[in-house]
């Protein structure tokens, strides 16, 4: 069944999106050889995400978007009871992170992958920690308040609501599926193409992580 949030981002994306989305280049192209281009030529430089969250990592405790400054980030909004676009995303970068520090082990430590759940009734401390563990031991999951993550979504350009209650009382999320880059000072760099696989995803790393 179609994913209608991921339609309705496909086609009525916001505006500072889909503007520096037309500057996407063919990332299948890139090797970990290629030149590397400056970083205010990126896809997202300069445009309206900024980022920016005040939610609860997996451990309990309280993080903000500036406790991941210096790092580059990688950031998806999904949750743990997800059928099918966030356990296959995840896993997509998670394995495109991978591959990229086969060839560059010292700049893959300066990634952080933030997986962020906007299903905190049921994406628990725990629930989230043991999602996480299952792809990547770096992959640290946040959730919060509906206050908070409502926020949060507005920050990233991110779009949710709760799906209709089955009779047995579950439930699905739809969201937005974008897996977005940033630098280490936290500005919107591209969206890694996870649609194309793990060595799309590593290859547009590769052009961007300095």
């Amino acid at each position: 069944m179609p994913n209608p949030i991921r339609t309705f981002f496909a086609r009525f994306a916001p505006t500072a999106v889909l503007a520096a989305g037309l500057l996407l280049s063919a990332c299948g192209d890139q090797t970990a050889q290629s030149p590397q281009p400056p970083l205010k030529s990126a896809p997202l430089y300069g445009s309206a995400i900024k980022g920016g969250f005040e939610l609860t990592d997996e451990n309990g405790a309280s993080r903000t978007w500036e406790d991941y400054a210096g790092k580059w980030r990688v950031v998806y909004f999904g949750y743990a009871y997800c059928p099918d676009y966030c356990p296959t995303d995840v896993s997509r970068f998670s394995r495109g992170i991978s591959l990229y520090a086969k060839d560059h082990p010292d700049l893959a430590e300066t990634i952080q992958p933030l997986f962020v759940s906007v299903d905190p009734e049921r994406d628990t401390p725990e629930v989230l920690r043991e999602f996480t563990d299952n792809f990547d031991p770096n992959l640290i999951g946040l959730s919060g308040t509906p206050e908070q993550l409502e926020q949060a979504a507005k920050n990233f350009f991110v779009q949710y609501n709760r799906g209709e209650e089955s009779e047995g009382g579950g439930y699905l999320m739809d969201h937005t599926t974008i897996t977005y880059l940033f630098s280490p000072d936290g500005d919107a760099i591209a969206t890694l193409p996870t649609d194309d696989g793990p060595e799309a995803v590593a290859a547009e790393l590769a052009k961007w992580v300095r």
